[in-house]
């Protein structure tokens, strides 16, 4: 469907360049990925609808299409599946799509759909998670090793480098599980050896989550920090579990269990507010479908970008197999919590 021009404004602002090695440098090009007489067809599929955090993801999309006047085919859902995101991308290439936008949960398994992509001269733009292998014309997502440095470093710091840690970890088949997860433990273990971790592998689903929270509550009662790698996911069923236990306690309470989350959705907001979690990490749900539908649309058209530093306060890196735009994650406690700038208090507004 063809979305109803808003505001060019945003993309000429994007669009302002400094010379040399500035991130979003534009080509010279012609373009490559326009359609005589229209804007080119983008396809986006969205991973799953089980999550706060891509549920939010999903409400942004179709507002910074139509402030981009991108011609946006109807999005899909995948599912966490990627044989259904792999149906979903041969439709949309079917249907004309010139650009594709989509977010693979496992990323090693993604790699034979980016190269017919590659081949058919279809860009694609890979958002949160980066694909192991496989061309893409651009990633949109914060550096995930910060989220585990950042989250080793709240607990170990409210801790006083002792004690015991649950850590929810993401899947590993994603990149996002691994890099949270070995920054974490490298932190761990260099600046908080008198920390123990107990690492649960939960393939993004909070059930598993509670059932392990529920196992290593029983066998140490004396846990004193877990790490949730997506509150999206993780933050009701383990609220759930502690209010069971009568730990759902305020900080100033002995008994009370600091957490840490990543993601930023409201949901996290009102728990710190409350008391019931310390911290989240703040994925910019806004500035990952605003950043994706603009790399899609500049593809399609043939514009290009080099490494550096971009005009929205993140760094373009090189991966290997394309650029990857790292978007700002900033770490939310009560002190700023209540930022109007943060998304998490904007969405809904």
């Amino acid at each position: 469907m063809r979305h109803t021009a808003k505001s060019l404004a945003g993309i000429a602002m994007a669009a302002t360049l400094a010379v040399g090695t500035v991130a979003c440098g534009e080509s010279s090009s012609s373009g490559t990925g326009g359609q005589t007489g229209g804007s080119p067809q983008i396809g986006i599929d969205l991973p799953r609808a089980d999550s706060d955090f891509w549920n939010s993801y999903a409400k942004y999309v179709p507002q910074f299409a139509d402030e981009y006047d991108i011609n946006l085919m109807s999005p899909t859902n995948s599912q966490n599946d990627v044989a259904k995101l792999v149906a979903n991308v041969q439709a949309m290439v079917s249907q004309g799509a010139k650009a594709i936008v989509m977010a693979p949960q496992d990323t090693g398994a993604i790699a034979s759909t980016l190269t017919t992509l590659e081949s058919k001269k279809i860009p694609v733009v890979s958002v949160d998670t980066r694909p192991d292998k496989g061309k893409v014309f651009m990633v949109v997502r914060a550096d995930n090793r910060a989220y585990g440095q950042k989250a080793c470093e709240f607990l170990g710091e409210k801790l006083g480098g002792q004690g015991k840690v649950i850590e929810f970890q993401g899947s590993l088949s994603s990149i996002n599980g691994r890099d949270r997860s070995e920054a974490f433990a490298e932190c761990m273990k260099t600046k908080f050896p008198g920390i123990t971790i107990f690492e649960e592998p939960t393939e993004w689903e909070g059930p598993k989550a509670a059932a392990a929270l529920q196992t290593r509550l029983a066998q140490h009662p004396d846990i004193k920090g877990i790490y949730m790698q997506a509150g999206g996911v993780f933050l009701a069923p383990t609220l759930q579990v502690l209010k069971a236990k009568n730990l759902l306690v305020p900080p100033t309470d002995p008994k009370h269990i600091f957490i840490v989350s990543n993601d930023g959705i409201p949901q996290e907001f009102e728990a710190i507010r409350k008391g019931e979690i310390d911290a989240t990490v703040s994925q910019p749900a806004d500035l990952y479908a605003k950043w994706a539908l603009y790399y899609a649309k500049a593809a399609a058209e043939g514009k290009t970008f080099q490494p550096g530093p971009t005009d929205h306060n993140s760094t373009i890196i090189d991966v290997g197999n394309g650029l990857e735009d790292q978007i700002a994650a900033p770490l939310v406690t009560k002190e700023n919590v209540d930022d109007p700038a943060l998304w998490g208090n904007q969405i809904g507004k």
